[in-house]
């Protein structure tokens, strides 16, 4: 039976017209956390409600990366902070038992915002004071915390061992939490694959307030929460983790190429050598608009970064035979240690003391960002038309290409949730930034075009993309409403051939479907 007969044989859906409650109230909400929790760990300091306007904003804003959103609406009745498993259990049985949407924030970097956001009365779980990490040098492992950034993992890893690492992003300011739910990559990927393929446990508060670990909650569930996303099975509490080994020397760079220093040129041939590189070098490439020699005048930057498990020398001789074209040159490598090359990644100069990793700046901003993978070489034309299209947004607009190949191209699609694997050549970040929320009209619109011009050169038939990279225009649900055939859309596009399995498991634990969201996956069982 193909999957599209199978959808036939549909037994479990949840249809546009699901079960009308009585408007809910945080009074009765409030009522229900304190009952199911103990003096020994008292809630109350932990909620704040719109009743005090001025704590409910600030704890709102404190994790709203994205301004498009900045402004809580009335449909958000409570933010509970936890600050102990036993508030979270109490959070998601009273959310579920009062008829109040659940969302859950842990770093705030939901590209649209929906860990924080919703049209119908909702809660917002947020985690960020959950941010324990212990690392275990001997066995390699890790636990790590759902509200725990990046950073703070990387701080505490090097502090515990300097040739231990993790597959993970280079932005530091990003929760465990989601960063790992959603397959969350990096610069180790060639070498290593992402962050669920470095997964052997975790903590999940089920739709009825138990806490399960990998061998209570199944491997199908344990499965699904690697790649496909916590947010639509449980509440991540926290996440074991196997560390990788790292030399004590590797080499980074940064070098830029314009267009009049034939940038393009270069781009084009990177594509055709980084995916085959050895998978001890990691190359990234990122256009982006930049001013030009003249006042007023535009230009593209081509700015590439790499990452090498080695000496500058071994670099330098595999760069000048597989890309002479980059013009590497020693001055421009620097030799540092895993921990080091973070901070580099991060742009922060060197000698910046490792506790920076440490800070939560807010530093929200209006954004847009779009995903695509790339399966066969974009022409030189192709390229122009896009920079074509980047030179018409008034504010930042980059382009930002992962290449792929090296352990990613052995791992199989179904081995996690996360289904993007061999046969693509890199991946495609696209994303602009703007000033004032009078721009966000027209940098919305132009998002969309930027996006059209690229369709010809990507994956097709789904067109794919990257769930951390969120984006509501590829397809999205109402917020109190599942149509499973509006999911498969997005769904598709996401997990690919996965989405039928994360489906039912999602009807497995959560039939009645109240861990939901926009693009959050539908309960369906299959006959």
């Amino acid at each position: 039976m193909n999957y599209a007969i199978s959808v036939l044989c549909i037994v479990l859906f949840v249809s546009v017209l699901e079960v009308a409650v009585a408007k809910p109230n945080s009074a009765s909400f409030i009522e229900c956390l304190h009952y199911r929790t103990s003096p020994e760990n008292p809630i109350t300091d932990a909620i704040f409600t719109p009743d005090n306007t001025t704590t409910f904003f600030s704890s709102y804003v404190s994790y709203t990366k994205n301004k498009r959103y900045y402004n809580p609406n009335q449909n958000l009745l409570a933010i509970v902070v936890a600050e102990h498993v036993s508030h979270v259990q109490a959070t998601v049985v009273c959310a579920k038992t009062k008829g109040i949407q659940l969302r859950t924030r842990s770093g705030g970097h939901d590209l649209e915002g929906l860990s924080y956001i919703s049209s119908v009365p909702f809660v917002i779980l947020d985690m960020h004071n959950l941010r324990s990490i212990t690392v275990d040098v001997t066995r390699k492992k890790a636990w790590v915390q759902a509200g725990a950034t990046l950073g703070e993992l990387y701080v505490k890893i090097k502090d515990a061992n300097r040739t231990l690492a993790f597959p993970a992003g280079v932005c530091p300011t990003v929760g465990a939490g989601g960063h790992i739910s959603g397959g969350g990559y990096g610069n180790l990927m060639r070498k290593y694959g992402i962050t669920v393929d470095h997964v052997v446990d975790a903590l999940l508060v089920d739709v009825n307030g138990k806490l399960l670990n990998r061998a209570t909650m199944g491997e199908d569930l344990f499965w699904a929460i690697r790649g496909g996303g916590g947010a639509s099975f449980g509440v991540i509490l926290s996440w074991k983790i196997n560390l990788v080994e790292v030399p004590k020397i590797m080499t980074v760079f940064r070098v830029n190429k314009t267009l009049e220093q034939g940038g393009t040129d270069v781009l084009y041939k990177w594509q055709l050598v980084s995916t085959k590189f050895p998978e001890d070098l990691f190359m990234r490439a990122w256009p982006q608009v930049v001013n030009g020699t003249k006042n007023g005048e535009k230009t593209i930057a081509v700015v590439f970064y790499a990452q090498f498990f080695g000496r500058a020398d071994k670099l330098m001789a595999l760069l000048n035979k597989r890309l002479p074209e980059l013009g590497l040159t020693r001055e421009d490598c620097h030799e540092m240690s895993w921990f080091e090359t973070t901070l580099f990644w991060a742009d922060y100069p060197e000698g910046t003391p490792p506790t920076v990793l440490l800070e939560r700046p807010t530093n929200p901003g209006f954004f847009k960002s779009k995903s695509d993978y790339v399966k066969k070489p974009i022409p030189k034309e192709g390229f122009e038309k896009l920079w074509k299209k980047m030179f018409e947004f008034k504010h930042t607009v980059w382009m930002q290409m992962n290449a792929y190949g090296g352990l990613m191209d052995r791992i199989p699609s179904n081995a996690t949730a996360f289904p993007h694997r061999k046969g693509n050549m890199f991946k495609v970040q696209y994303s602009t930034t703007w000033l004032d929320a009078s721009e966000t009209e027209t940098s919305l619109s132009l998002m969309k075009e930027l996006y059209e011009v690229a369709e010809p050169y990507v994956s097709s038939n789904p067109r794919e993309a990257f769930f951390n990279y969120r984006d509501i225009d590829i397809g999205s649900n109402p917020s109190g409403e599942t149509s499973v055939d509006e999911a498969k859309i997005y769904g598709t596009k996401y997990f690919l051939g996965n989405l039928k399995r994360l489906m039912e498991v999602k009807a497995k634990y959560d039939p009645d479907n109240f861990f939901k969201n926009e693009q959050s996956i539908p309960p369906v069982r299959f006959m």
